[in-house]
């Protein structure tokens, strides 16, 4: 006879509780008690998150509209188009060799970097 025996020991008031029976009918029929419900669970948020993102890209629709909205009554109208070159040559035309080092002004309370 072996020295334990192999039937795990389950004290008399904790076996009739919901968990305990759940185990105990778990290890014998793991897809029904487990596995569907996380399936369910699965296709439920789904179904859940699809009008969600619909709302989503609807609001992002909206934006853009707006936007295109603006341009129609020509708000952008006269913006100056940019191009590199031309930004390029207009910044080195100035004289870039006499600047000075400006610190900003900082809030009250604020600490602005130096020791």
């Amino acid at each position: 006879m072996p020295t334990f025996t192999s039937k795990k020991y389950h004290p008399p008031t904790l076996q009739n509780t919901i968990g305990a029976r759940y185990r105990r009918s778990l290890s014998r029929h793991p897809f029904l008690l487990f596995g569907l419900p996380f399936i369910g669970t699965i296709l439920a948020g789904s179904f859940f998150l699809t009008p969600v993102t619909a709302l989503r890209y609807e609001r992002h629709d909206r934006k853009i509209q707006r936007v295109s909205q603006e341009e129609a009554m020509g708000l952008g109208r006269n913006k100056r188009k940019v191009d590199l070159n031309e930004e390029y040559y207009r910044l080195a035309a100035k004289d870039l060799d006499n600047w000075e080092q400006k610190r900003i002004e900082r809030f009250n309370g604020e600490p602005d970097g130096t020791l």
